[in-house]
Order: structure tokens, then sequence, then C-alpha cells
């Protein structure tokens, strides 16, 4: 090891260094290079400088890293890595730290001889955090000496110096978002840890700590057993079937395979994929060949043991039933495809993750048969459950409720058959409902009515689901189907909003559709499709001035302006106490009416919280109420 780093290390210097293009159009088009100029683009900023760190660790320099967000507002990255290149470029005749911050596709990564396996491959990164920072200053410890030069929106302010000696090696950037770019530029503690902390997981053994000077919060994440302890950690709140995680791992070809599983009692899959440390939240060919694996070893263990009968056959739903695992490959060029370039498309990658799943899982099912005796006969209950549903979605086929033909009768439709132009309320019971039908816009506008609090899907199968009219007059409004027959382009409505009271109640019936989206629909959520209807809290009169207040904080801001004497204020605890006109104005009205999007930032986060919310385990969910109580601003009970 020793010899293949000081041969690497040699190698690591600015002739390494290769430069594609110029820095000018980042800050003319940010968006093209982070994503967006909101909150989500600016913590795309740190990740970026974080991955350069990564980096260093996967090639076996670094193992610390350090985070902190600075009280001015600044964010410094540091490492222990090989710190970067200072010496003169041989092309561009300035440092190969220079290069690689004011250079667009400049970096070590393209000839895969500095780095054999990285996640920055395509060399946007700290160029461009360095482009859209007001300023950035980055300090290198190398040859036994600390070097500093400093950036201002991209552009060199002050030569390269030796500031020092250094006893060790690494490198620390420190960077100021700009307010020109950025619609904030308030560094979120707890999405940057959260990064942070599934970094830490995909890299066993790396420490990563993160400060921040503002609140005195810190963090440090190691994890010693890597990707098994992050499925220890999504299965916290959950009633695993085996207790320790079933680990595999190998190597073909240059790729390097490592998979975490452990089922649990639940009744949802729930994996996880990630390519050189970079989340694959849209699949691809690793994904692909480990569902293909697991459903061919747990059907060939099934019948070399004659756990069922030779004529039948797991389906791959059934085999991932409850299933938490963890897929990460490390590969020299990854190529990433899909929408948001979140998709791996390595066609040999497949066979490689096929290859060592098959192999690795075979051998542990061998070497324990009481953990394999127990999930394979989860999967067959699920093979029975699911034969149920299939027979339950025929005969509802035949009693015609899920032809578009014989929509529900409660549904009061749009005349708009233009689905990216038409919208469908899911409002909370009759007497809202009929308000809301009285308030629409008939033309591009649908509504539905649910009766009561739907049933909680956290906690049955789908056979159980089907049998609920309620999620089954949902499903044929929206059209797409559900589990395997699921197809996003049947949706009827592109915007699909949950309009429910601002009470417990109302709260609790949000909750349990959120979780339904979430367990059984969620490409409509990963789409954009899903929203959450914001009617007003309050309604301000004095004389005939009429003013609607969302928030606590816009009732007291609004009563301070209005002034106190002869003013009236009411409280909505639900739609029904609006009348059809108020209703549009403040909450359908799309020139007027306030929505939230529903996104998934971190699916992990999302799926502990429906776990804690809706699930079983009762301890868990008391503790979060607990910690949550302080958040609460209005409570009507």
């Amino acid at each position: 090891m020793k010899d293949n780093k000081t041969v690497l290390e040699s190698s690591y210097d600015s002739d390494k260094i290769q430069v594609l293009e110029g820095l000018e159009s980042v800050r003319k088009n940010p968006g093209m290079y982070i994503g967006s100029t909101d909150a989500r683009g600016l913590h795309h900023l740190v990740y970026e400088v974080v991955d350069n760190s990564i980096d260093e660790a996967l090639a076996g320099y670094c193992t610390s890293v350090q985070v902190i967000i600075q009280k001015n507002g600044a964010l410094s990255v540091a490492d222990n890595g090989r710190g970067i290149p200072v010496d003169i470029h041989e092309k561009y005749k300035i440092p190969g730290v220079e290069v690689i911050l004011t250079m667009l596709y400049s970096g070590g990564k393209f000839d895969g001889q500095a780095y054999k396996v990285s996640g920055g491959l395509h060399g946007v990164g700290v160029s461009c955090v360095n482009a859209l920072s007001k300023w950035l200053e980055v300090k290198v410890r190398r040859n036994g000496k600390e070097y500093q030069q400093r950036y201002e929106r991209g552009k060199t302010v002050t030569d390269l110096k030796v500031i020092g000696k250094a006893k060790d090696t690494g490198t620390t950037v420190t960077f100021f978002p700009d307010t020109e770019i950025f619609e904030t530029i308030e560094f979120d503690y707890d999405t940057v840890a959260t990064r942070l902390r599934e970094m830490a997981f995909l890299n066993a053994g790396l420490q990563i700590e993160i400060t921040d000077e503002r609140t005195d919060k810190h963090e440090a994440f190691r994890y010693d057993g890597g990707v098994s302890e992050f499925v220890l950690h999504i299965n916290k709140n959950k009633i695993p079937l085996h207790p320790k995680p079933i680990y595999l791992q190998g190597e073909k070809d240059g790729v390097q395979v490592e998979i975490a599983m452990q089922y649990t009692d639940g009744y949802t899959e729930n994996i996880h994929t990630f390519a050189n440390n970079i989340n694959t939240i849209e699949g691809g060919t690793h994904l692909a060949g480990f569902k293909g694996a697991l459903t061919r070893v747990l059907n060939d263990y099934g019948k070399a043991n004659k756990l069922f009968d030779e004529s039948f056959s797991l389906s791959g739903e059934d085999s991932r039933e409850g299933i938490t695992a963890i897929i990460s490959v490390k590969i020299r060029k990854p190529q990433f495809e899909g929408q948001t370039k979140s998709k791996l498309g390595n066609s040999e990658v497949r066979g490689i993750v096929e290859s060592v799943t098959c192999e690795k899982l075979a051998e542990f099912f061998e070497e324990n048969p009481p953990v394999a005796r127990m999930i394979i006969g989860k999967a067959v209950l699920s093979s029975k459950a699911r034969e149920a549903a299939r027979k339950a979605r025929e005969l509802t086929r035949r009693k015609g409720l899920l032809e578009s033909s014989a929509l529900p009768g409660k549904l009061a439709d749009c005349s708009s058959r233009d689905p990216s132009q038409s919208e469908i309320y899911l409002v909370e019971g009759d007497s809202a409902g009929g308000s809301a039908k009285q308030a629409r816009d008939k033309e591009f506008q649908a509504i539905l009515p649910l009766r009561g609090k739907i049933l909680n899907v956290e906690k049955a199968r789908l056979d159980k689901i089907l049998k609920s009219e309620e999620i089954l007059h949902l499903i044929t409004a929206i059209g797409t189907g559900i589990a395997e027959e699921f197809n996003i382009e049947n949706a009827r409505y592109h915007r699909i909003i949950l309009m429910t009271d601002a009470d417990v109640d109302g709260e609790h019936i949000r909750t349990l559709l959120l979780t339904f989206f979430f367990r059984y629909m969620r490409p409509l959520i990963e789409k954009g499709y899903l929203y959450i209807a914001q009617p007003p809290l309050y309604k301000m009169t004095k004389g005939k001035t009429v003013e609607y207040a969302f928030s606590e904080q816009e009732r007291v801001q609004k009563a301070k302006q209005m002034g106190e004497t002869g003013l009236g204020i009411q409280r909505y605890k639900g739609l029904g106490e609006m009348n059809p006109q108020q209703l549009w104005e403040t909450t359908m009205d799309p020139d007027c009416r306030l929505m939230l999007q529903v996104t998934i930032e971190n699916a992990v986060e999302a799926d502990e919280l429906f776990t804690i919310l809706m699930g079983e385990a009762v301890e868990p969910r008391k503790v979060f109420i607990e910690q949550h109580a302080k958040d609460v601003v209005n409570l009507d009970i």
C-alpha cells in the first residue's frame, strides 16, 4: 500500500490536470450546472466541495473530513488528503490549484490515473462553487508547506503564496455564496448533516464531522460497519426478521460491489442505490442486476429445499416485500442518465451486480438456513396476498369500478381532458366537498370528497388496501393504477391537491394520504404532481375590509396594519366554515392561492418519518412527539 501510495502521489501533480473549457457561462446560467438557485442549489455547493474530499478517501488518501458552518455565513470543508497540486501547470503557466478553481471541466479525474474511482467525474464541481461565491479561499498543505489563494466571483485576486509550514497534507476550501446568484445564502445544518451522515455510511471508516458555529451544534459520523450500519439505521424503528443485515461484497472487471440487506415485517420495499457515492434515486443497471439475482436465488433455494412446489415461482415483488437494502457500486467511468442524471446507465454493471449477488447470497443461504427459510416464508405469504389482490382487482374491473367510463359517483370531474391542464382536489368530507364543488372552475378543477380517514397503508398488504372503497375511488379517479399496474402516463391530472382542515383530524387525514402516495404512487411525487392546499387560518374583518392570514405571524402583522380597534378575527377550523366564494378566493383561485409542492429531498428520511408516524411501534412515535411538541404553532382539538 505504501509503495502504491508513493507512486500515485507522485503522479497527482499539475500535468495530470486536464481542462475542457472556460468558466464564463456558470454565472450566466447557474441552474444548468447546479440545478437551481434556491436552497437546494445552495446546498449543492457544499456537496461539490465535500465530493472532492470523498474522492481522496476513495483513492485511499483521506481519513477525515471536517465541515464548518461559520458565524459569518461562510462554509469551510477541510480534509487530510494529498492536497490539490500547487506546481505550475505546463500549458497554462499557473498553479494547478488555480487551474482547478478557475477553469470549468478541469481536474485530475479524466485520464483515470490520479483517481481510479470518483464521484465528481465532470470536473464542474469546485470551479462552479468558486464562480458562484462572493469569495473563496483555498489552503493547501503539501510539500511541507501551507499555501493560500483567494478568489472573488470566480476570478483570482491573489497569487498563490506560502503562509507557513505544514506537518501533514490536505486541502481546506472556505467559500461565501454570492447573494447576486442565490435566493438564500443561509446553510441549513440538518440538510448538510443528513448528507454527510449518508457519505460516512457509504465510506466505512471515514470520519466526517460537522460544526455549526452559529448554534454550537456538532456531530461526528464514522461507521466502521459501512452499508450494514446504514441498513440498521434505516430499520431502527422497524421490526427486523433477522438481527444482522446480510452483507455481500465482490469485485469484477474493476467494478466494486457492496450490498447490505435486511428484511422487516413491513410490506413495502425500501432499496437505495449509489454509484461512486452518488445517490442514484432513479436506480439503473445496478438495481436491475440486484433485483434479478434476488428473485432467482430465492426461487432456486426454495425449490432445491422443497419449500414450495416446482410449479410455483416467486415474483420480484414477492421477493422484495419488506426488504431494506443499500446497493453501492464503485466504477471507473460511470454513465448517468435519466431526467435528473441520477440513473446509472453502464450496461456491464447489471451483469456484475447480478453475478456477485447470486454467488454471495446463495452462499449466505447455504450457511444460514433459518434466515433463508424465514425470508422465503415471508415471500410466499406475499405471493398469496398478491394473488388475492389480483383477484380483487379483477372483481372490481368486472364491477366496472376501475373502468375510465365508470368513475366514482362522488367525483365531480372537470371538462378538460388534458392532464397537464387538469387538477383534482382530494377534500375531507362531503360538507367541504360541497363547498369546493360550488367554488371550483369546472373547466380544469375536479373534486373528490373522501369520507373519514382512509386506511393506514403502512399497516396493510395490498390485498387489504384494495378492499378499501375510499382508496379504490382514489386510484380510479387518478387513473394510474397501482402496484405492478401503475403507469404514470395514465395520470388524469398533473396536479393532485390535498385539501384538509387545519385541525388535528385534518392533519391526520393528510398524513394518511401522504403515506399512501409515498408507498404506492411515489412517481407522482417525484414528477412534482402532488400538492398541499394552504387555506387561510384567519379571516380578519374591519368595516368593509376583509383580509385573510395564512399563519399566526401574518395574523399579528395584519392586525398591526389594520389596527386593533373594531377588528374582528375569525379562526377557521374547517373548510366547511367558508362559503364557496371565500374558498375560491383564498384557496382555489390559481391567481391568488398558496400551495405547497410535495417533494422528496431525502427518501431515507421520508421513509423513517412515515415509519415513525404510521407504523406499528409506539415508542418511536412517542419520542418524535416529545421532540417536536415545541414546534406546534396552531393546535385545534
